[in-house]
């Protein structure tokens, strides 16, 4: 996909960050749109569907943790790339971040060139649609289309975002195999992301709620693997 196809939301209550972000981002060739608080965010990615949101967390009218969670509800919009790009770093803030549906926690202040990095290195994330993979998963019982990024279970579609539906399909993809954890961070957030060690747990746990307890199966020490 050509950057100038490429879309980015940008949420944030301060208008100097929107300029600054907003600049070095489309200098890069990406098309750019804001939105300065939450509820506006809402309604700025059913008009424009964009391919990745960089979300302020604390915003007046909606905060961007309830605007994450109804933007992932959104037609359309379930596997849209999410970074939250806030001053708040700690790690019970990351946490809350994932557990709200984002896929990754950029820092503020960041200097513009690392952060023009860190948005090509989630932007990598994309699937390429013109070569697209057709190749569909059954284990358990449970469909993984990885063309069309859905999961079928007793016949009823289970919406994944796009971080949980990429570790889902490496887990299945080899059953029974022991995936370590620095494997599932490579393969599935790219060794050019920098993420805590606590990401994966929380979207294994995310998985085991939305899915099944008993499918996804902790190895202590190493990582995880599914029994088919």
């Amino acid at each position: 996909m050509k950057k100038k196809d490429i879309k980015i939301l940008l949420v944030d209550d301060e208008q100097d960050i929107l300029e600054i972000v907003g600049y070095n981002l489309s200098q890069e060739g990406y098309k750019i749109v804001t939105a300065s608080n939450g509820a506006e965010a809402v309604e700025m990615a059913k008009r424009e569907i964009p391919h990745l949101i960089l979300m302020d967390v604390m915003m007046p009218e909606m905060d961007g943790m309830e605007a994450t969670e109804a933007i992932r509800n959104l037609p359309g919009l379930s596997n849209v790339i999410i970074a939250f790009f806030t001053a708040r770093s700690e790690d019970y803030s990351q946490v809350a971040g994932f557990d709200a549906g984002a896929d990754d926690y950029i820092t503020k202040p960041i200097k513009p060139k690392l952060l023009v990095s860190k948005v090509k290195a989630l932007l990598r994330r994309l699937k390429d649609t013109d070569t697209p993979d057709s190749e569909t998963l059954n284990i358990a019982g449970i469909e993984i289309n990885r063309e069309e990024y859905k999961v079928i279970k007793d016949g009823k579609e289970i919406m994944l975002p796009r971080k949980e539906f990429e570790l889902f399909y490496l887990l299945a993809s080899k059953p029974g195999k022991v995936f370590k954890r620095e494997e599932i961070l490579d393969k599935v957030w790219g060794n050019d992301v920098i993420v805590g060690g606590r990401t994966i747990d929380v979207h294994i746990r995310k998985l085991r709620e939305k899915i099944s307890e008993e499918l996804f199966k902790t190895i202590k020490g190493v990582g995880y693997k599914i029994e088919g």
